[in-house]
């Protein structure tokens, strides 16, 4: 007869066993979503979709997931700024329920549109949608029209806005060297949040050429000595900014999909420069026909 001692000894070490073994199945199932997202990423970027079926997803509208990544494939692409993809991207900024449609067409629309786009584009402040409103407030940056200005720096007054909302509407705010946007970016110097206030002091540097801090009190009063028709003379060149980061050595390892940044620019309307210029030929594709 075995010792009770030894018997509970074994058990336990087959539980331990069969418990690891469970563990690793776990983890080698879980893992089977990634290793196969992998791959199908790595063949999208090697066979990327045809400009056809990018087309096809916008306007399928039995799947707001493929509408969702046409829009995207569009946006990104060459030739994303036909008049046809641009009517469609106004579309679903205007009428599209779905808010991660909605907000990846206010992307495209950013990228592509003309000035007057950004009016349809602020309508988008009062969206229900947290995610919808900070496109709005990223794709004006992208958008110079100073009728939008007044909705701009409202919303950035609204300290029950989420946090990246403000943030980057109080960048967007530095492509315009007016009074009441001036006096908006001080005030978003008190709000709570740091990077609310940095993102409000770079714009008021660009605005004024003049650096002084995040002292609300520095700021008006520079402002009440300062002669009206100078106030803005010394502003620099606003640029709308995009993310950008070092090349790291695992940018590489992951050879099919390298990182290509997306360059800084000047807003369309600012200067006069007019709308976007798009790379599209005789032969770009028009949006199919929705299929719902």
């Amino acid at each position: 007869m075995r010792d009770p001692e030894t018997i509970c000894s074994n058990r336990a070490r087959r539980a331990t066993h069969a418990s690891a073994l469970a563990l690793s199945a776990a983890l080698l199932c879980g893992g089977c979503d990634t290793i196969g997202s992998d791959f199908r990423s790595m063949g999208e970027v090697l066979m990327p979709p045809s400009p056809q079926e990018a087309a096809q997803w916008a306007v399928d509208t039995t799947d707001s997931e493929n509408m969702r990544r046409g829009i995207s494939l569009l946006a990104t692409s060459s030739f994303g700024g036909v008049d046809a993809y641009v009517k469609l991207y106004r579309f679903y900024v205007k009428d599209m329920r779905d808010p991660l449609v909605q907000s990846a067409a206010i992307a495209a629309l950013a990228r592509f549109g003309r000035p007057e786009d950004a009016v349809l584009i602020a309508e988008r402040l009062s969206s229900s949608f947290a995610h919808v409103r900070l496109a709005a407030a990223l794709g004006l940056q992208r958008l110079h029209n100073v009728a939008v200005t007044e909705a701009m720096w409202r919303k950035l007054q609204d300290e029950s806005e989420e946090q990246e909302t403000r943030l980057e509407l109080a960048v967007a705010l530095g492509q315009y060297p007016q009074d009441d946007v001036f006096q908006a970016l001080v005030a978003a110097l008190d709000h709570s949040e740091l990077s609310v206030n940095l993102a409000a002091l770079d714009s008021l540097r660009i605005m004024t050429g003049n650096d002084l801090g995040i002292s609300r009190a520095r700021w008006l009063s520079w402002y009440a000595a300062a002669p009206v028709d100078t106030r803005f003379v010394a502003e620099n060149v606003y640029l709308y900014p995009t993310y950008q980061r070092h090349m790291v050595f695992w940018d590489y390892v992951v050879f099919w999909d390298i990182p290509k940044w997306d360059q800084p620019g000047v807003p369309t309307g600012l200067n006069d420069e007019g709308a976007h210029g798009t790379y599209d030929s005789p032969a770009s594709p028009a949006p199919a026909q929705p299929t719902g």
